[in-house]
């Protein structure tokens, strides 16, 4: 059975006043739609853990730069309702703007430090989007327990800061990449790539998983970088935002590995912005 779709906050207060009358538990998996294995991974993880699973899809306008990016990001309701069916989930929750922003909003949250490196740099505001829209989800759905996925680590990071210094009575909860067979990364932003560019995609990860080999051998990320950003360019990507190694607490910049190093790396292929990383 397809979970019920939910569009206002007055509707979700009302199912969720009830579950909470019940001592149930509640977990929210926030996204912005065009569902994949990945996303599916999270509610699954969800469904585990906790007594209710809600569900959010809204394409945040908060967290675009660019106004064609925004509107060319995939919107899928009606599959992504069906694909969430086998799964058991109790509530869509599809906010119209207007119960997220309503008129006269005029508050952003933003968290420091953890913001103006990797996604931050390239993407100046994006994460102050992410930051505000997650805070007001996590409020409105009264959830537990949050779950987001690893292969957005530095968005995974900034979410457990944000809930840790506002005080937000909810667990945040980190679930691995999944990826294709091929290796890549499973992103909503896959839809966008033509059927000539999705051959090419996987080389982002095949390169990481090489210079990973390289740097667990002691070989230092100044020595062995740039080879493996000419690799990445060689096989077609059309620039390349950051490849880094940081650790995977603080995110500060590393040269050599050390236990919780994480490789991240954004590049583009075909007008379309691929993010990945992988633990050192």
């Amino acid at each position: 059975m397809i979970a019920p779709i939910v569009r206002t906050l007055a509707e979700l207060r009302d199912i969720t006043g009830t579950w909470r009358s019940r001592d149930e538990t509640i977990g929210v998996v926030p996204t912005m739609g065009a569902l994949h294995q990945g996303h599916l991974s999270l509610a699954r993880a969800a469904r585990d853990k906790c007594d209710r699973v809600i569900v959010t899809i809204f394409v945040n306008p908060m967290q675009f730069n660019d106004p064609d990016d925004l509107k060319n990001y995939p919107r899928t309701e009606d599959d992504d309702a069906r694909k969430l069916e086998s799964i058991g989930v109790d509530l869509i929750y599809v906010p119209a703007p207007d119960q997220i922003y309503p008129d006269g909003f005029a508050t952003t949250v933003s968290v420091s430090g953890l913001t103006n490196m990797l996604c931050g740099e390239a993407r100046p505001g994006h994460f102050d989007g992410v930051a505000t829209v997650v805070s007001k989800l996590f409020l409105q759905t009264a959830a537990d327990f949050a779950f987001f996925g690893e292969k957005d680590y530095q968005q995974l990071q900034i979410v457990r800061r944000m809930a840790a210094d506002l005080n937000i009575p909810i667990e945040v909860i980190g679930c691995p990449t999944i990826r294709e067979e091929d290796g890549l990364a499973m992103s909503s932003r896959n839809l966008l790539l033509s059927d000539r560019s999705r051959v090419y995609a996987p080389i982002l990860a095949e390169v990481m998983e090489d210079l990973r080999a390289q740097l667990n051998t002691g070989a230092a990320m100044s020595e062995v970088g740039a080879d493996a950003r000419a690799r990445i360019l060689a096989a077609g990507f059309n620039g390349i935002d950051y490849l880094e190694m940081r650790d995977g607490d603080d995110l500060s910049l590393l040269d050599r590995a050390k236990p919780d190093a994480r490789l991240f790396a954004a590049a583009w292929l075909a007008g379309v912005r691929l993010i990945d990383n992988i633990a050192i």
